[in-house]
C-alpha cells in the first residue's frame, strides 16, 4: 500500500501541474465537522462498499482518518475492488494539524 505524509500531501495540493487527487475522508460525521481537510469527500468506512460506485477506480484518491488505520484498511479494501492509484495519508488528519496546519482543531 503506498503511503504520502502530510507535507508531501500538502505540496502536491499547492501544485497546479497535476490534476489534484480526490481526498477521501472515510471518518464519521461527527469527526468530518470537527475538523477536516478543506475539499475532502465524507465517506465514512461503513458506507464505503455501498457507495464504491461513487468513486473512479483510475483516479488518484487519497484516503484519510483521525491516525491512518482506518484508511489503511479503506486502502486494502479499494485494491481488492481493482482501485489503481490509493494512498493512505500516513498519521490521518492528526499528523496534517501536526506537520501542515497547526491552526486545525484536534480531537
Amino acid at each position: 500500500m503506498r503511503q504520502i505524509a502530510p507535507a508531501q500531501l500538502a505540496a502536491r495540493l499547492a501544485s497546479s501541474d497535476a490534476e489534484a487527487p480526490l481526498l477521501l475522508d472515510v471518518r464519521e460525521p461527527w469527526e468530518f465537522s470537527h475538523c477536516h481537510i478543506d475539499g475532502s469527500l465524507l465517506m465514512p468506512m461503513a458506507s464505503v462498499p455501498a457507495r464504491l460506485t461513487e468513486l473512479d477506480p483510475q483516479r488518484e484518491t487519497v484516503v484519510i482518518c483521525h491516525h491512518g488505520g482506518r484508511s489503511a484498511h479503506v486502502c486494502m479494501f479499494l485494491e481488492r475492488q481493482g482501485f489503481s492509484a490509493v494512498i493512505n495519508l500516513a498519521g490521518g488528519v492528526a499528523g496534517w494539524a501536526r506537520d501542515v496546519d497547526p491552526a486545525m482543531p484536534q480531537y
